[in-house]
């Protein structure tokens, strides 16, 4: 990915696309992030980030955190009811911070971790939750848990055989996704 696809995939809003499962869906309806695609339109943050204000981010605003920022992420009732929606705020204070390059590499690190976890152990239902916990997790414990599970494998711990399956070989759904217990 160039560095000006990874750019879109910061929103306006503070979200990292690169998180998100309606982006690393290989469905139709897959989102290619609010700068790239036509969901955009019915967001008020982005009619007034990108559209009025002809700002990348909401981090690059004099009047950041606004009030419609923090109604749109629900801040005041305790977050919207998308988790993944909790790390808006601190990641646009993140990008004021550090900027949004150095943000970006940040972020491509998670983003690399949910495509590995998908690639390797996803059984088909596991997407929201990998998305959701690089999104919230530091990157070493998910780094941490991804080690401890191919250590596992590669120690027959776990019988690797069923891991496109999602099923283990009783054909009972596995705690870890596509892997059975012995």
């Amino acid at each position: 990915m160039t560095m000006l696809e990874e750019k879109h995939l910061a929103s306006c809003c503070g979200l990292y696309c690169g998180l998100c499962p309606r982006f690393q869906s290989k469905a139709p309806s897959r989102c290619l992030s609010c700068h790239l695609g036509e969901q955009h339109s019915y967001c008020s943050v982005y009619r007034c980030c990108v559209t009025r204000r002809g700002l990348f981010t909401c981090a690059d605003c004099d009047e950041y955190p606004c009030e419609r920022l923090l109604r749109v992420l629900g801040v005041e009732e305790g977050f919207d009811s998308f988790i993944s929606h909790k790390p808006a705020l601190p990641n646009l204070d993140r990008i004021r911070e550090v900027g949004l390059e150095t943000f970006l590499g940040e972020q491509r690190e998670r983003r690399l971790l949910v495509e590995q976890l998908l690639a390797n152990y996803n059984e088909g239902r596991s997407m929201s939750f990998y998305c959701a916990a690089c999104a919230l997790m530091p990157p070493d414990l998910v780094r941490q848990a991804i080690n401890e599970m191919e250590g596992m494998l590669a120690n027959e711990q776990v019988d690797g055989l069923n891991l496109s399956q999602g099923q283990s070989d009783e054909g009972h759904d596995s705690k870890f996704g596509r892997a059975s217990w012995h």
